[in-house]
């Protein structure tokens, strides 16, 4: 998106930058231009305030939904029920049955993912939600911080985007117009102008 300038040349062939040229009064300004002035400033209001404002929504949103896995997930010590082989493959994973006990004192038992070369009653730790049941293990505190970061970048380049796309699809509009009226208007002046130079 240009910014609102014009360039003029000086008597020594220099280029001098004349800005907010849209936003002055002047004989040759069309409507369009005040429209296409008006354009890039939404446009531009749009990223800086849209955008940001995206970003910190998501991002606060992502840091809430981590927050709240590390309040709902807890460690718990489980026994392993099958010896895992040490493996050639590029895996360090396997799954695995393990056995824990919930919270309600009851003895559970499913698979998770252990690391290889592990014996059957080998102890390790699972994480289990509020229900007792396996589940992942919750972002600590710097990984979410960096998770919740580049959502909330990623918010804030899409409204910018698509604000950029909706805002160059505007301008090709304005372009397409004035281009039909300079040739209506040439159409009307152009055999006079050719008729006084022939």
């Amino acid at each position: 998106m240009a910014a609102t300038r014009r360039y003029a040349m000086t008597g020594g062939g220099r280029r001098t930058t004349k800005w907010r040229w849209r936003w002055r009064c002047n004989p040759l300004r069309r409507r369009d231009d005040v429209l296409e002035a008006w354009l890039v400033l939404a446009v531009w209001t749009l990223i800086a305030v849209g955008g940001t404002l995206a970003g910190v929504l998501t991002a606060g949103a992502a840091d809430a939904v981590f927050a709240q896995q590390r309040a709902e997930r807890t460690p718990v010590r489980a026994v392993l029920l099958t010896d895992i082989p040490r493996a050639a493959a590029k895996s360090y994973r396997a799954v695995a049955k393990v056995r824990w006990t919930a919270p309600d004192g009851s003895v559970r038992a499913d698979k998770t993912l252990v690391h290889y070369g592990l014996k059957a009653g080998s102890r390790i730790v699972v994480w289990t939600n509020e229900r007792g049941n396996l589940t992942t293990e919750p972002p600590s505190r710097t990984v979410a911080a960096v998770d919740a970061g580049l959502w909330g970048t990623v918010a804030a380049l899409a409204v910018s985007g698509v604000a950029l796309g909706a805002g160059r699809a505007a301008r090709w509009g304005l372009d397409r117009r004035r281009i039909f009226q300079w040739g209506r208007e040439w159409d009307l002046v152009g055999p006079h102008w050719g008729h006084k130079t022939g």
